[in-house]
């Protein structure tokens, strides 16, 4: 009879035992779970919803991204990128990089010139040819203007419609969040920005 007991004991002090083990088991994978999210949010992947139309066509209002971070850790932003940066010290913008630190930027007869040599921007091709339909220019004459090293000149690709580096000046490097990689929702518009 005391063997029994004894066993029985026994018993309900193992599954005690089993019990707090895997509620710390949980705990700690919960703890794991949190400091990844935290690490990825802050340090790898954000994402980001776009409010407003300043990058249309290529954004529309709402869409979500996801804004690589990693990348800047490794290499500056490039003419192209669309990037994510502070704005203000609690509004982010997203925008096109178009010029870097060195870089001669200018507009005249809706053409970008970099350092005076013509580039295309096949993302305003839509909008160009309604503005040439239409007879007015999609973006109006500026420039010359150097950017400053350590900064960028960004614009949005609605050149109508964005308050970008012609009315805020350059953006500091030090800014930018990351690069917006990936629209992924609706779901039914996922793709990669150009």
């Amino acid at each position: 009879m005391e063997n029994h007991e004894s066993s029985h004991g026994m018993k309900e002090i193992e599954g005690a035992t089993k019990a707090k083990n895997e509620w710390w088991e949980w705990i700690k994978a919960l703890a794991i779970a949190i400091l990844l999210a935290f690490v990825i949010r802050s340090l790898l992947f954000a994402p980001f919803v776009v409010d407003g139309a300043s990058m249309m066509p290529t954004l529309h209002d709402r869409e979500r991204v996801i804004v690589t971070k990693l990348i800047y850790f490794v290499k500056e932003p490039s003419p192209g990128d669309i990037i994510v940066f502070h704005a203000t010290a609690d509004r982010d913008y997203i925008k096109r990089v178009i010029g870097v630190g060195g870089d001669i930027v200018e507009v005249r007869g809706d053409q970008l010139y970099i350092n005076q040599e013509p580039v295309d921007e096949p993302y305003l091709h839509e909008y160009k040819q309604q503005a040439e339909q239409e007879g007015y220019f999609l973006t109006g004459d500026f420039g010359p203007i150097e950017i400053p090293e350590g900064e960028l000149f960004v614009m949005g690709d609605n050149r109508l419609n964005s308050k970008d580096s012609r009315m805020i000046g350059t953006v500091s490097l030090k800014s930018v969040v990351g690069r917006a990689d990936v629209i992924f929702w609706p779901l039914n518009q996922f793709r990669f920005p150009k």
